[in-house]
């Protein structure tokens, strides 16, 4: 459903390409004072609320699946002991509807989604927006020109202000940084932990209601089936959301409503006088009577809010505006109305807190209610793993997770995808807790466990987003994190009794990923470290000539590295090894920026390296977190394209020839292009940004030039070149990679031995290699081996 909705804006909104869901713009248009232009906007605000109302349905079948379907489960994790006193059951609904009220609607529905990376969600997303706002990235190849970006948007400050104090009291440690960087690493972890435990939980509670309604069946049937389910969900992945996506709001809608009707009839029906849990005053006296039982069931009680945390990490499908239209208006009456209703039977049947849901459908619906709980259980399923695929390409992108593979699932969005490994991975964990545990309960306390700590690292990265990025007053900063921490603080305290009973899962689930995310990025790191200093100087390529010491041979020569300026140490290595280089040598470095996509016109940054008789130049190609490689030939094709475009540029700018270099970032405006494009010889004006550079810094320079008769002369050098240029691509293009093992030094500690020589040597090994990233045939292959000792 999502692809038609994001399909629909862009037809219609093909003005907003900026903020695809910027919808309150339009809603807030100011009113024109001509008639006919009333009448278009009244339209405008017509189209914009049906839009929204549509989008609203939508978002329940993507986002809020995993919340909807915690009424299964809640009440069994919060009483497993069995219910002595019908007041607690009073206390305790009392405690979901003031946790729901807390937590979902005012923390995130109205508070934590504002927060957003240009509608990007999750701990990631809020880790890229501070990096924009801070120099906190670890992995230090940010450029000016970055910030030029259209995506790139970030604020400024007063250098005395208490954000610009916070800035520099970040940037100004390294341990800071990494200390910031495995704050965000351990939130995503957790969510990781959530594709696991969401299936499991959700499809083990779905299923059991076949033994509530046969008593005679055995507690293994349930396993099985739920497992078969389990099997079914993971291997379905690779046909994408795309085409069952249309179900989910339906489902999840009908879901809402049932389990809504469910509740009034159940209150109608057993003891409307629950309804006096809305008092804070039945809080205070569960806690009190209950005391160490009483607290360490908040565990379960905290069930009632899992699903809070995809719900963010889910923002980009939809609005803002979207999702709290959504949660208010149905989402959050059904679930109190489900609760409700629930605790008006157990006050009735208390010895059914097993099965509470179930027990308290009415016979007459009971199978359609069971088959309609299964479907959505499946949805919220689909939702997190959905949302555990995006969260590995992000780490990825920040340099923080191995290679793998990435398929497109769906040919109208391209947010929707699949990761292969990590899927059979999230199933096979997903069997095993389910076929380990057996029981809701201690699945129950490892769910709690993730979800928790999910949104103490949500609340401790909104402390510095809203001092970098929203510049709030800090008595409104201590007012949030203080109310924020003072709940989850009590839940964690109250799940961590609950640590032997399954919540060390998510811990030990979560410490695996951790160690593979961090032993990665760590050896990225000092990859990059090494391409750094020892990076080639220019006085020692000049000094080779044009020649570069060794015969220049027909072809294009593709040199990958991590290094945005410079020369990388693997070319040095390449030419005293081999007698020949390609008459041209293109190096290519793919980096990824903490923004959420970079448009194809901005993808690519040209520059020329020494004079142009060394034909040398520099490609930066620049991806987003969200941006993904096609595995066809559209890279290849497009970085000539840009060369080419940057040598009929740099032709045409005769006060620059002299420069050693040139840099060419996707800024053309269209006169630009119809400049070049227009050869006939007659005075051609265009205005091209473009940029003055060198090794160390590149200055943005505004050239205009005139190309008439008096420039024939640049114009043939120019056709001669590029046809130099094409000349060479049809004579043949190699890839040439580096092949980089690191190593631990002899007198390393043995933590970095095991780190370095073992885990990140493994993961090297089993990753997916940069030829296979980039579609490259084996016949155009050249690796260039080296070792480097860390």
């Amino acid at each position: 459903m999502e692809i038609e909705g994001r399909n629909d804006i862009d037809e219609d909104s093909e003005s907003n390409r900026g903020s695809m869901w910027d919808l309150d713009q339009k809603l807030d248009q100011p009113m024109d004072e001509e008639a006919g232009k009333l009448k278009t906007i009244y339209r405008e605000k017509k189209f914009s609320a049906i839009l929204l109302l549509r989008l609203a349905f939508q978002s329940l079948g993507v986002v809020y699946g995993d919340l909807g379907t915690s009424p299964l489960y809640v009440f069994y994790n919060t009483f497993p002991k069995g219910i002595s006193d019908p007041e607690d059951v009073i206390g305790a609904l009392s405690l979901i509807i003031y946790s729901l009220t807390l937590i979902p609607l005012l923390k995130y529905v109205f508070i934590v989604c504002k927060a957003n990376d240009n509608g990007q969600g999750g701990t990631l997303a809020l880790y890229s927006l501070l990096c924009r706002h801070a120099k906190v990235k670890t992995i230090p190849n940010q450029h000016r020109t970055d910030e030029d970006l259209t995506t790139y948007s970030r604020s400024t400050f007063h250098e005395q202000s208490f954000a610009a104090k916070t800035k520099r009291w970040l940037e100004n440690h390294a341990f800071r940084k990494t200390g910031l960087l495995i704050l965000v690493l351990v939130g995503t972890c957790m969510v990781i932990g959530d594709g696991i435990l969401t299936p499991a939980i959700s499809v083990l509670s779905a299923a059991g209601g076949i033994k509530v309604n046969k008593p005679g069946m055995s507690g293994d049937v349930v396993i099985v089936v739920a497992v078969v389910i389990l099997v079914c969900l993971f291997s379905m992945q690779h046909y994408g959301t795309d085409k069952v996506g249309w179900l989910f709001a339906p489902i999840v809608l009908l879901w809402f409503l049932l389990i809504g009707s469910i509740g009034i009839y159940n209150i109608c029906k057993y003891d409307a006088s629950v309804l006096k849990a809305f008092s804070p005053v039945y809080v205070y006296r569960y806690l009190k009577r209950g005391g160490r039982d009483g607290f360490m069931s908040l565990g379960g009680i905290m069930l009632s809010i899992t699903g809070t945390e995809a719900l963010f990490a889910d923002l980009a499908h939809f609005p803002v505006s979207a999702i709290q239209l959504a949660f208010t208006v149905v989402v959050f009456p059904c679930l109190l109305l489900a609760y409700s209703g629930q605790a008006a039977y157990l006050v009735k049947n208390k010895e059914h807190v097993v099965d509470a849901f179930y027990r308290s459908i009415p016979e007459s619906i009971y199978w359609p209610v069971f088959l309609i709980a299964t479907a959505a259980a499946v949805v919220a399923s689909q939702a997190t793993i959905s949302a555990t695929f995006s969260i590995i390409k992000q780490a990825h992108a920040h340099g923080c997770f191995p290679r793998v593979k990435v398929v497109h699932t769906s040919k109208n969005f391209l947010g929707q995808i699949y990761v292969p490994d990590i899927n059979w991975i999230l199933m096979i964990l997903c069997i095993c807790v389910t076929a380990g545990f057996k029981n809701q309960s201690q699945i129950g306390n490892a769910y709690g466990t993730a979800v928790v700590i999910v949104m103490l690292v949500t609340t401790l990265l909104m402390v510095l987003i809203m001092i970098l990025v929203w510049r709030c007053h800090w008595i409104l900063v201590v007012l949030f994190t203080g109310l924020s921490l003072v709940v989850e603080c009590t839940y964690f305290s109250a799940v961590l009794f609950k640590v032997d009973q399954g919540g060390w899962v998510p811990l030990v689930i979560a410490g695996a990923f951790l160690i593979v995310m961090y032993v990665w990025h760590y050896g990225t790191l000092k990859r990059y470290e090494f391409e750094m200093h020892s990076k080639v100087s220019m006085a020692w390529i000049v000094g080779l000539g044009p020649s570069l010491g060794l015969v220049r041979v027909p072809g294009i020569g593709l040199v990958y590295t991590e290094l945005a300026s410079g020369v990388p140490h693997i070319f040095s290595h390449f030419i005293t090894n081999l007698p020949a280089i390609h008459s041209v040598v293109v190096f290519v470095c793919v980096k990824y920026l903490p923004v959420y996509t970079v448009p194809e016109e901005e993808r690519f940054l040209v520059k020329r390296i020494g004079p142009k008789n060394f034909r040398m130049f520099r490609c930066v190609a620049r991806y987003g977190y969200k941006d993904l490689h096609k595995k066809d030939d559209d890279f290849e094709k497009k970085l000539f394209d840009s060369l080419f475009l940057f040598v009929r540029l740099e032709s045409m700018m005769d006060g620059c020839s002299d420069s050693d270099e040139y840099s060419l970032y996707g800024q053309q405006t269209q006169h630009s292009r119809d400049g070049l494009l227009n050869e006939n010889g007659n005075t051609v004006g265009s205005v091209v940004d473009t940029t003055l550079s060198s090794i160390d810094s590149i200055v943005p320079v505004k050239v205009t030039t005139t190309v008439g008769s008096s420039g024939q002369a640049s114009s043939q050098t120019e056709v001669d070149e590029v046809e130099f240029l094409h000349s060479c691509q049809d004579a043949g293009v190699v890839h040439i990679m580096g092949n980089t093992v690191v190593r631990a030094r002899r007198e390393s500690r043995f933590y970095k031995k095991i780190a370095v020589d073992y885990i990140y040597a493994f993961l090297r090994k089993i990753c997916r290699e940069h030829s296979v990233i980039f579609n490259v045939p084996h016949e155009s292959l050249l690796n260039v081996g080296q070792v480097f000792y860390v």
